[in-house]
């Protein structure tokens, strides 16, 4: 086969697997292991972003853009872009600061900075007006990641001892499910001593 042919096929390969993945997915080179070498693989990419099929949103990162018939191109959450990321590292994520608060809807702040603690990479991440962070941190940190007392444990130590006030505690009894509320305590030890009191009257209130 030619090289031509290969690139071809390559390429064909490659916008078959976007379209499977659909509009608004964020992607990058570690999505297409096994169809070619990684400089094909990026130049089949930084193609298609000139060709408009694509949107580079940073290096490496891309945007197979979605388009709603009144509001135009959608734009990708802080959470796709920054897992999109993650997943190219293989490392794990962790929202943290005032978007774990936001998340939870303990604040209507929408930061700016988007933070993620994380045990891969530290990386710094500028898409329009938004800044994600992916922030190194320690293996205990990272050890209630992925469960509700890992995005709690950094909403309260973003928001402080003296602002989790009885309206915040009584909101995440009214929105978190009370079977989820009681995997808190499994996790007391990961987290500050100021905050056990606050976990136990979440998980058993």
């Amino acid at each position: 086969m030619s090289s031509t042919a290969r690139a071809q096929t390559i390429d064909s390969q490659i916008l078959s697997r976007i379209r499977r993945l659909g509009p608004g997915s964020v992607i990058t080179p570690a999505d297409f292991v096994g169809i070619g070498g990684r400089a094909a693989i990026d130049q089949t990419l930084s193609r298609m972003a000139k060709a408009g099929t694509l949107r580079r949103l940073a290096r490496g990162v891309y945007l197979y853009p979605q388009k709603h018939a009144a509001l135009g191109e959608l734009q990708p959450t802080a959470e796709a872009i920054a897992k999109a990321i993650a997943g190219r590292d293989r490392a794990r994520l962790q929202p943290s600061g005032a978007y774990a608060a936001n998340l939870l809807g303990l604040s209507e702040q929408v930061p700016a900075k988007v933070v993620f603690l994380t045990d891969g990479p530290s990386r710094l991440v500028h898409i329009g007006r938004t800044t994600i962070q992916l922030r190194r941190t320690t293996p205990r940190t990272m050890a209630a990641c992925g469960r509700l007392s890992g995005l709690v444990i950094q909403a309260f130590r973003h928001l402080g001892k003296g602002h989790i006030t009885p309206q915040r505690i009584a909101h995440l009894k009214r929105t978190l499910p009370v079977s989820r509320r009681r995997e808190l305590i499994k996790d007391l030890s990961l987290a500050p001593a100021w905050m056990h009191p606050l976990l136990r009257d979440l998980a058993e209130g």
